[in-house]
């Protein structure tokens, strides 16, 4: 059904592919997202309908969508960061949502990627900042992240790029699997659990507002915890692509606080060995001004996802652009 319903939205959308192949050819091109309780789901969906162009969708000069013609893209549900950085390497899917964090990692072969690198990931879009989430249950505190020891904690679903960010950054403060109950939950899950009083905390890195704690937060009620400025400056030590960030109060309503965390870079992934031709068309659709209304109209992050910003930090992240999109940006006076 889940497959059936992005294929469905696939069609109803439109993008761009024009000289590479005959109109009616038809390409698929799988985006490999996050959980649909997060932000990776939405957003992968708005990038799809903005660069999809069916056989036989209306032209674009005909109130149609500016998208590549015969392309069309999908949103596929997944474990998030490294999963879609493992399936991209493999060539189950054509392109995907990965943190930068995860994206250095596995592109170099260190960390949880070491002996197994990723050489053939490669950068369209630096997309928008994903803020690191400590949730606890309405009423909740924490002293410090030290006070996580003998709780039952969330810490991403197994794989995740929030998963290898958040075990490095916790264990700064002594914590670790060996003293904690942990859980390794997709956002909606952990969501679930913690409203049911299963969880006592959890960890998730995602675009604000995030679906799932929006209704976390109108039912059960949430508090999110407030990092000190130490643990931010050790936490942009151990994992340098996390920096300082802040949710302001009342993105979600009954946080009513501004929330001192970090923050990683979301980007937008693809392997070395899709054409080049196709990731400069896919690339320029991006950034086409139908494109530009689903990003401003479809989630509260599409608004910051910028052609102003597509390469902001993604020279220090150490993974080559794209062929394709590197020949848009340098079309554009950006490089």
């Amino acid at each position: 059904m889940k497959i059936k319903n992005m294929l469905g939205a696939a069609l109803l959308s439109a993008t761009v592919l024009a000289p590479l192949s005959h109109a009616q050819d038809m390409k698929f091109f799988r985006i490999g997202t996050g959980g649909a309780g997060g932000t990776y789901f939405p957003i992968g969906g708005i990038i799809a309908n903005a660069i999809s162009n069916p056989p036989g969708s209306r032209a674009c000069d005909k109130g149609g969508n500016c998208g590549v013609p015969g392309l069309v893209a999908m949103a596929q549900s997944t474990n998030a960061s490294a999963h879609n950085v493992n399936a991209i390497q493999a060539g189950q899917m054509e392109a995907g949502l990965s943190g930068a964090a995860t994206l250095h990692f596995a592109y170099n072969g260190i960390g949880k990627f070491e002996g197994n690198a990723k050489p053939d990931l490669r950068i369209v879009a630096n997309l928008y900042p994903e803020d690191l989430h400590l949730v606890l249950p309405k009423g909740g505190s924490l002293e410090n992240l030290a006070d996580l020891k003998g709780k039952r904690v969330g810490i991403a679903q197994a794989g995740s790029g929030t998963q290898i960010a958040v075990e490095l950054i916790i264990g700064d403060h002594g914590v670790n699997r060996d003293n904690i109950d942990e859980a390794e939950l997709n956002n909606s899950q952990s969501a679930e659990r913690l409203a049911d009083g299963q969880l006592d905390a959890y960890f998730y890195a995602a675009g604000t507002p995030v679906a799932a704690m929006i209704q976390l937060d109108n039912t059960k009620g949430m508090e999110l915890y407030n990092f000190s400025d130490e643990e931010i400056q050790k936490a942009n030590a151990t994992v340098p692509y996390y920096i300082p960030s802040l949710i302001p109060a009342g993105t979600y309503p009954g946080v009513d606080y501004d929330v001192n965390t970090v923050a990683v870079s979301g980007i937008f992934v693809t392997n070395a060995n899709q054409d080049e031709d196709l990731i400069y068309e896919i690339t320029k659709a991006m950034w086409s001004d139908t494109a530009r209304k689903l990003l401003d109209n479809g989630h509260a992050k599409g608004k910051v996802i910028t052609l102003e910003t597509a390469l902001d930090g993604v020279e220090g992240i150490g993974v080559p652009l794209h062929p394709g999109a590197e020949r848009f940006y340098k079309e554009m006076g950006m490089m």
